[in-house]
């Protein structure tokens, strides 16, 4: 094997997710109902990727990679629910090292998977604020960002001989203890205040990969994904000088919270097979099927995906692999509105609103050089 390489790829993703039967249902603040029913939720977002591999020695190899592994993009704008949401844009950035040590066990090698990470969570959401301000420009921002570390552990089996391989990784959560930022209350005639979020987590992760020949020329894979999602629930906002003990997710009696980013998740559940199939030396492709469970269970419009996906690879020369591919899938229907938490919070009472079976579609690109 080479004893370097290197490997960038970037996925395109286009969800296609419409709102419809938006409802203000709290009319207390100013009945938005009249701005719309309809909405255009989701923007296209790009994910990507970029890694070097080195042999350190015989037997050991280490991964240093940049990626985005969570995010979301939501812009409906002026709408029924624009006091809840007008745009929401969460990103993230993680710097990566992992190694692995191989030895000889039966007809194949056992792998020991271990790494670090630390990861930077960040974003904005702008929601109406007072329908008062002439052309609705009475909005609030709230800026808000976060970091942590976290690390890996795992185990693999591969039999090169048969294509056979099967890997089982943890992924840590990452402990957001720093979260901190600023609310924008210019447009209302406030100022802007210094804020902070209580203690968060970015959820771990348990990954089981399979693959192996079943034919000349022929591979079958599988994946099995969990997602940590439901960490997160409603994440308390409060001004700088309040307690952290009174940061906490609530009403007016009972929190000091000046504003919460609602998320209320469950976990996450991600199911993938397909077949690769090698045409010669140069050429092989693959397609799959994968099934992601939806975050949102009544509040949201994160709900069950489908996908099915295909791609090429093409190898000019034994140390270069150029890949393509594209996907398209089912973002399935729903319902939002009024979701209460196990902590008794209630969040989703300011709009409702359903969405149908909507489109989403990738393209992907990815080389990798081997030295």
């Amino acid at each position: 094997p080479a004893p370097f390489a290197t490997e960038a790829e970037s996925t395109y993703v286009m969800p296609q997710r419409k709102l419809k039967n938006a409802v203000d249902t709290n009319p207390l603040d100013g009945d938005l109902t009249p701005l719309g029913s309809t909405a255009k939720d989701s923007e296209s977002y790009w994910v990507p990727r970029i890694g070097v591999k080195a042999q350190i020695v015989q037997g050991v190899d280490c991964m240093f990679d940049y990626s985005q592994p969570w995010g979301a993009h939501t812009n409906p704008g002026l709408w029924a629910g624009a006091q809840s949401n007008m745009e929401t844009d969460i990103k993230s950035n993680n710097y990566a090292t992992t190694c692995s040590y191989k030895m000889d066990a039966g007809k194949g090698q056992v792998r020991f998977i271990g790494g670090v990470y630390y990861q930077e969570v960040y974003g904005f959401k702008q929601d109406l604020i007072s329908p008062l301000v002439p052309d609705f420009q009475g909005t609030g921002r709230v800026d808000l960002k976060g970091t942590g570390w976290g690390w890996r552990a795992g185990l693999a089996y591969e039999i090169p001989e048969i294509a056979l391989r099967a890997s089982l990784v943890y992924n840590s959560r990452v402990k957001l203890d720093n979260i901190s930022g600023t609310l924008d209350l210019t447009h209302v005639g406030s100022v802007v205040l210094p804020i902070y979020g209580s203690t968060q987590y970015m959820p771990d992760t348990v990954e089981l990969k399979l693959q192996s020949g079943i034919a000349p020329g022929w591979l079958a894979f599988g994946s099995l994904k969990w997602v940590n999602w439901s960490l997160l629930q409603s994440v308390p906002i409060c001004v700088v000088g309040t307690p952290a003990g009174a940061c906490v997710t609530g009403d007016a009696l009972h929190s000091g919270q000046i504003t919460s980013l609602d998320l209320m998740y469950r976990d996450g559940w991600t199911v993938t097979g397909g077949i690769g199939h090698k045409f010669n030396d140069q050429w092989s492709a693959a397609g799959q099927l994968s099934w992601d469970r939806g975050t949102s269970h009544g509040y949201g419009s994160q709900t069950d995906t489908w996908t099915l996906g295909g791609g090429v690879a093409f190898t000019p020369k034994p140390n270069i692999e150029v890949r393509l591919a594209g996907a398209v899938g089912v973002l399935t229907s729903g319902h939002s509105g009024a979701l209460a938490g196990e902590s008794g919070y209630v969040a989703g009472t300011d709009v409702s609103y359903d969405f149908g079976n909507d489109l989403v579609t990738a393209i992907s690109g990815g080389l990798k050089i081997k030295f």
